[in-house]
């Protein structure tokens, strides 16, 4: 304070020098001079008077202020030990109150258990079942319920469990209904539109004659990009027209997951070209030693024909057949003695067969090739395999699914394709045995009876 004041009269010095200063200037004589320094002199005085009477008043005001505050502080103290001794007070009230609420809730704690076992439960087979696409807001309702009851500070009212027992009765009914309703759908294009669809029981959905597969992480209906035979899809259309009455229809039992492992099985062509190259080489085999069986099948059943009609007719021999060419051969050899015929009659014999054995070969080198072929396929496929576990190991199995595949084709086209043929190689053959066999026969009885002739004679 003492500092303060003395820098207030070292400023009104200051001041009064310069004010003498100017007054000096414009000073007349000694008497004015003298007279103005005192008057300069008495309103400094003045000045610094009232500065320090403003000074003390805002003191005052400032140790008011200050003395309030402090007694607020004091009652604020006063406040929180107060509020301190009722919180302890409630604190023992409300573990009071829990032993309480907990005596009286019982076994009711069990139900509350239940119902939320109960309410989950139910949630996760709503959103797996087909139903979720006609009722989307009961899972909020179960959810928030399940919730709810894991709580132990909350009960559950009657509407809440009257509306779980609901819902369950609702699931139980709507799966023995046929129903129709509106919804939105995606195509097999990836566009999505709203048309109406029908709802066989909890197993499956239809529209438009085709089956939809019911997808619960979006909870959306989504068609089949492979449908199911038509054997099973032309029933669809009598069962959502009719409007009573009892209709066969396929129904996956499953609910979707048969339907969906046959959009993933492949059709027939995809298995073909999974045999790539090995397989395709197999197939044509396959082909061409069919068309060889049916050519030998058709030409030897024509030789057959026309060696029956010979032996009809045994004294008239005819070139055309190879019965009758023999025939022929043992006609022009009648002059000559028995050894001799039976020679000629021999080598007529041998020289139809090779005819009739014509391309029997090369079927039974496809027979044997196919399944060779199919082997080939299959250690290319496995090495294929081998590969790809080596690369980026066995966690994946589609990484190893198209060598398998490759494996597992060839060896069935090899198959089927050598089975037919050793039974198509057998047939033809068999023809061709009978039909030597006819020749050797009917060439044995004309020299047989040659030799009674000559015998008698």
């Amino acid at each position: 304070m003492i500092s303060m004041i003395k820098k207030i009269g070292l400023a009104s010095g200051l001041i009064l020098a310069v004010t003498m200063s100017a007054q000096a200037a414009t000073a007349i004589s000694l008497d004015e001079l003298l007279q103005q320094v005192k008057t300069g002199r008495v309103n400094d005085a003045a000045e610094n008077q009232a500065r320090l009477d403003e000074f003390r008043a805002r003191r005052a005001e400032q140790g008011k202020l200050l003395a309030a505050e402090k007694a607020e502080q004091r009652r604020q103290e006063d406040l929180s030990a107060q509020m301190e001794k009722q919180f302890e007070v409630n604190d023992v009230k409300i573990i009071d109150m829990e032993r309480a609420f907990q005596e009286r809730l019982g076994g009711l704690k069990e139900l509350f258990g239940v119902l939320q076992q109960a309410s989950g439960d139910a949630r996760g087979n709503f959103e797996a079942s087909v139903t979720q696409v006609q009722f989307p807001d009961r899972t909020g309702f179960l959810l928030d319920f399940a919730k709810k009851m894991g709580q132990s500070n909350r009960l559950a009212s009657m509407e809440e469990i009257e509306r779980l027992w609901f819902e369950l009765q609702r699931e139980m009914t709507e799966t023995g209904k046929v129903s129709t309703f509106m919804t939105n759908v995606v195509n097999a294009n990836g566009e999505e539109n709203q048309q109406e669809v029908t709802r066989i029981g909890a197993f499956n959905v239809v529209s438009n004659g085709k089956y939809l597969e019911f997808v619960p992480e979006t909870g959306r209906l989504v068609e089949l990009q492979r449908q199911p035979p038509t054997r099973y899809t032309n029933r669809l259309g009598d069962l959502v027209d009719a409007t009573s009455g009892m209709f066969p229809v396929g129904l996956d039992p499953t609910r979707g997951q048969l339907l969906g492992l046959l959009v993933q099985s492949p059709s027939l062509t995809e298995r073909i070209a999974q045999g790539k190259t090995v397989g395709y080489v197999i197939i044509s085999l396959g082909i061409v030693g069919v068309l060889i069986a049916i050519w030998r099948v058709l030409a030897l059943s024509a030789v057959g024909a026309k060696v029956r009609k010979q032996i009809k007719n045994i004294n008239s021999p005819s070139t055309n057949n190879p019965l009758g060419r023999v025939l022929k051969v043992a006609e022009d050899s009648t002059t000559t003695d028995i050894e001799t015929m039976e020679l000629k009659l021999g080598e007529a014999i041998l020289r139809e067969t090779p005819k009739f054995n014509s391309m029997l070969p090369l079927l039974k080198i496809i027979s044997v090739v196919a399944p060779l072929l199919g082997l080939l396929g299959t250690v290319t496929g496995m090495i294929v395999t081998f590969q790809a576990i080596t690369l980026y190991g066995a966690g994946d199995p589609k990484l190893m699914a198209g060598g398998i595949s490759t494996a597992l084709v060839t060896t069935v086209l090899g198959l089927c394709v050598a089975i037919p043929t050793v039974f198509l190689h057998t047939l033809v053959s068999s023809r061709a045995r009978r039909l030597t066999q006819i020749l050797q026969e009917e060439a044995a009885g004309m020299l047989a009876e040659r030799a009674e002739r000559e015998a008698t004679s």
